[in-house]
């Protein structure tokens, strides 16, 4: 009896094990590192504090369903370098915010935080085509100097794999967001003075600084 008792324990240990391996084999990780050119064109005569929260520094889209193995999914270091170079080409100067609202330094006519809404994909099996597709949807937000909101718009990113030939299904998907990032940092340099109410901010500033050059002329 306690050598049947043995045998089963090892039957069940060793179907716990197995069992576990699948699992694992079936989980995906995937970090995205991108770097991103910077865009050139006439900037914007504004200071502007970019706050980029630890949330969106360190984001991570993890998805776990029935239907598809486990995606974790790291973009936070490309969405980074992506908002930081493309913000920073659009303005006359630029401060990277540690903290927000507190702490905030004088001169900072705008304060833009961005968030992630959504990241979405398909894969090849899904769409019949060997391609990978990526959506990402932030939402933007634009403070004054007294942390009153100027402006909330969204940005909306899509992103496919370049070649239908992929190396695996990690570098694959780690392409296409690339991809897409470069759209978001596309819309969002294209798309800013879009918005009516940073156009109607913009216009307000640059009376401003054209009555101050008529009184120091006049003066």
């Amino acid at each position: 009896m306690n050598r049947l008792s043995k045998g089963l324990g090892a039957v069940k240990t060793t179907a716990i094990l197995i069992f576990a391996g699948l699992l694992t084999a079936c989980a995906h990780t995937v970090s995205v590192d991108g770097q991103f050119p910077t865009p050139v064109g006439n900037q914007h005569p504004l200071t502007v504090g970019i706050y980029l929260s630890e949330d969106f520094r360190q984001f991570t889209y993890s998805e776990n369903r029935d239907d598809r193995d486990e995606w974790n999914i790291n973009t936070g270091r490309a969405q980074k370098n992506l908002f930081e170079t493309v913000l920073g080409s659009m303005f006359k100067e630029t401060v990277n915010l540690a903290q927000y609202p507190s702490n905030l330094p004088q001169g900072i006519d705008l304060v833009i935080v961005p968030e992630v809404r959504e990241l979405q994909f398909t894969m090849p099996r899904e769409t019949r085509v060997n391609i990978f597709e990526v959506w990402i949807k932030y939402d933007m937000h634009a403070y004054n100097q007294q942390g009153d909101s100027v402006a909330e718009w969204v940005i909306t990113a899509y992103g496919k794999t370049p070649t239908a030939f992929l190396k695996s299904q990690e570098a694959a998907l780690a392409q296409a967001i690339n991809v897409a990032l470069r759209d978001a940092g596309a819309t969002l340099y294209t798309g800013f003075e879009r918005v009516p109410e940073l156009q109607a901010f913009l216009a307000s500033r640059q009376r401003a600084l054209t009555m101050k050059r008529t009184d120091a002329d006049i003066q």
